[in-house]
């Protein structure tokens, strides 16, 4: 089954241009299908029947996965074997028989004004690290960026003259963001500051964000740097980077902003995702209206 994964991987590279987080997430999802398969003794996807997925997925519940996590595996495996047919490595597809897998919408967390605020405020500016890491949360909330897009941002999407960055979303789709003087201000010190003496000639890579040994910043390092000053403002409830993402979107909605504009901002595809928001504005207007309304 390794050589069949290996070249549907292969294939959404090059044909459908996906990120390589995205790939990754499928290669997994996959991977542990295919070992699934190994303890039935199943190497041929011929001989992969409905009820054998069926199992799979009875196994992934036992061990008590969530419902999305349920449906990013459906979604995968669906990619797959539909692949697997149009290339004629398979006679029947039985994921046909799979119904996509519902899930629950729940509303993401959003912070209020007040808590970002804090969170922003957190970072001790009289050292090289806390002004980057100040430049940082500034950026992820003007531009409610996606931590693979803040990470990946490099001098030269820099046009603060414009009052704009450039950045590459998923499919590597490239777009312009605003971003406010705060965060250019902020990102400015850091420039002049801090980076400097991070940087390393042959490491750098001309990448904005910089760590101790001069290279670009992981995924870990951003979500520790979220959490830690977190917890510095003294904020108990759980949040991530993609946090300041939806607080962005959903305090630019409060302000009247328009949907479309918002979704542009977002890099979202499909409006229909960023009318998830939508959904959290109206539950801020009933609690408003609950709180000060005469007869609330």
């Amino acid at each position: 089954m390794d050589p069949f994964l290996k070249e549907y991987l292969s294939s959404l590279k090059l044909e459908r241009n996906l990120s390589e987080n995205t790939v990754s997430s499928y290669k997994n999802d996959i991977r542990s299908f295919i070992i699934f398969l190994t303890s039935l003794n199943i190497n041929d996807p011929d001989k992969i029947t409905y009820k054998d997925i069926n199992s799979f997925f009875v196994s992934l519940s036992d061990l008590g996965l969530s419902d999305t996590s349920s449906a990013r595996y459906n979604s995968s495996l669906k990619g797959f074997f539909k692949y697997l047919f149009l290339n004629s490595y398979i006679r029947i597809n039985p994921m046909d028989r799979v119904a996509s897998a519902k899930i629950h919408k729940s509303l993401p967390i959003v912070l209020n004004v007040n808590e970002i605020q804090k969170i922003l405020d957190a970072p001790d500016i009289n050292k090289k690290l806390g002004i980057r890491d100040k430049a940082i949360l500034e950026m992820f909330y003007a531009c409610g960026l996606r931590v693979s897009e803040l990470l990946n941002i490099k001098l030269s999407d820099l046009f603060f003259d414009q009052e704009m960055i450039r950045v590459f979303g998923k499919g590597s789709k490239e777009r312009l963001v605003p971003i406010g003087s705060s965060a250019i201000n902020w990102t400015g010190e850091y420039l002049k500051k801090s980076r400097p003496l991070l940087i390393k000639k042959l490491k750098s890579a001309n990448y904005l964000f910089l760590n101790n040994r001069g290279t670009k910043l992981t995924r870990m390092s951003a979500w520790k740097i979220v959490d830690r000053y977190v917890k510095d403002a003294g904020i108990k409830r759980k949040v991530h980077p993609h946090t300041f993402r939806h607080s962005f979107a959903t305090h630019l909605l409060e302000g009247g902003a328009d949907l479309r504009a918002v979704q542009e901002m977002l890099g979202h595809a499909d409006i229909s995702t960023t009318q998830i928001y939508t959904h959290i504005d109206r539950e801020y207007l009933k609690q408003v209206h609950k709180e000060f309304h005469p007869r609330g």
